[in-house]
């Protein structure tokens, strides 16, 4: 799953002209935590929280 994930948050970004930078800020986290928990290195609940406010976020 992070593989795919990590595919539909960066065509999103894309689409929407933002930057993983600027996802991370809105979601009040560092950009490296952001990008661990695309790619799947980090799953707990508290991960598994954040990818539903990213995927709301991005319309996934």
């Amino acid at each position: 799953m992070s593989k795919d994930l990590s595919i539909k948050v960066r065509v999103k970004l894309v689409e929407k002209d933002l930057t993983m930078t600027q996802l991370a800020k809105e979601l009040g986290m560092s950009a490296a935590y952001l990008s661990d928990i695309i790619n799947g290195k980090k799953d707990g609940p508290k991960a598994q929280e954040h990818i539903k406010r990213i995927k709301k976020i991005l319309s996934i």
